[in-house]
C-alpha cells in the first residue's frame, strides 16, 4: 500500500496590531467625511464642519501612528489617499453646494464648481503620491508641500461657512463669492506654490514654554469660541503662504549656489618633482 504524504494546510498569517491601528484611524476619518455629507443633506452645518475637522484630526494621526509603530504599508498609503479625496475633496464641496452654490444660476453652474474642486483635489493627491518616489529631491524640500495640502484646502474652502456661524451676513453666503473662492483654493492645491510642512518643524528649547502657552490658548479658544478660532487659524495659514514661498526660494538659491561652486583645484606637484635648475644670466 503506497504511503501518502500528508501536507498540513498552510496557516493564514496573522497581522500584527501595529499594521492595523493606522488603517483603523483612516477608516474613522473616512466615516467622518461621509457623515459630514449626511449632515449637509439635512442642513446641520455646524455638525458638518465638525465632522470635517474630526476627519482632518484622524488624518493627521494615522500617518504619525504608522511611523511610530512602524506599521506603514502600501495598502495603508492607498487607503489614506482614497479617504483624503472623499473627506477633503468631495465632502467640503458638497457641503458648500447645499449651503450656497445650488443658488448659482440654475444650480448647474454651482455643480460644475463642485466638480472642478474635487478634480483639483484628486490631481493634487496623485501628484503628492508620485512625488514620494522621487529619490533626487534635496533633503530640505521635505519641509515644504507643493501646493496647498488637501486638509488645509478643505478648511480654507469652508472658511466663509465657518465664519457665518458667528457673523450673520449675507455676504458670506453669496454663491458667486463662494464659487470664486472654491476655484481659487482648488487652484492653490494644484499650483506649484510651496507651502510649509509642519511635520519636520523643530522647536528650540528656549521656545518650549511659549509653544505650550500658545497651545493652551488655542485649546481654550476652540472650547469657548470655536468658530472664531477656526477662522483665525485658517486665515493665519493663508497669511503664512507668502513666507513659505520666500523661505523656499532662499533655500533653493542656496542649494543652487552650492551646486554651482567649482570643485577645489588640487595643486599639481609635477613642477616639484625635480629641483629647480639654475638660471643662466645672459649678458
Amino acid at each position: 500500500m503506497p504511503l501518502k504524504l500528508i501536507v498540513p494546510p498552510k496557516r493564514v498569517g496573522k497581522l500584527p496590531l501595529n499594521t492595523l491601528a493606522p488603517n483603523i484611524l483612516t477608516i474613522v476619518a473616512l466615516c467622518s467625511g461621509l457623515t459630514a455629507i449626511r449632515f449637509a443633506l439635512v442642513g446641520q452645518w455646524k455638525f458638518a464642519i465638525g465632522a470635517i475637522a474630526v476627519a482632518a484630526l484622524f488624518d493627521m494621526l494615522d500617518g504619525r501612528v504608522a511611523r511610530l509603530l512602524k506599521g506603514a504599508s502600501k495598502f495603508g498609503a492607498e487607503l489614506d489617499s482614497l479617504s483624503d479625496f472623499l473627506c477633503f475633496g468631495v465632502a467640503p464641496a458638497i457641503i458648500l453646494y447645499f449651503w450656497s452654490l445650488h443658488e448659482l444660476g440654475s444650480g448647474n453652474t454651482g455643480w460644475l464648481v463642485v466638480l472642478a474642486f474635487s478634480v483639483c483635489t484628486a490631481l493634487r493627491l496623485a501628484r503628492f503620491n508620485t512625488a514620494l518616489d522621487d529619490p533626487d529631491k534635496p533633503q530640505w524640500t521635505g519641509s515644504f508641500f507643493t501646493g496647498v495640502p488637501a486638509p488645509a484646502g478643505a478648511g480654507l474652502a469652508l472658511v466663509f461657512l465657518i465664519l457665518s456661524q458667528e457673523i450673520d451676513s449675507d455676504v458670506f453666503r453669496s454663491p458667486a463669492l463662494n464659487a470664486l473662492w472654491l476655484l481659487l483654493i482648488g487652484g492653490l492645491m494644484i499650483s506649484r506654490v510651496p507651502t510649509f510642512s509642519f511635520k519636520r518643524v523643530r522647536v528650540g528649547r528656549e521656545y518650549v514654554g511659549l509653544i505650550l502657552l500658545a497651545t493652551g490658548l488655542l485649546v481654550a479658544g476652540l472650547l469657548n469660541q470655536p468658530w472664531y478660532t477656526l477662522g483665525a487659524m485658517l486665515l493665519a495659514y493663508l497669511i503664512s503662504i507668502p513666507f513659505s514661498v520666500r523661505a523656499h526660494e532662499r533655500l533653493r538659491r542656496g542649494d543652487s549656489a552650492k551646486a554651482a561652486e567649482p570643485e577645489a583645484a588640487v595643486p599639481s606637484t609635477a613642477s616639484h618633482d625635480k629641483p629647480d635648475e639654475p638660471r643662466t644670466l645672459l649678458h
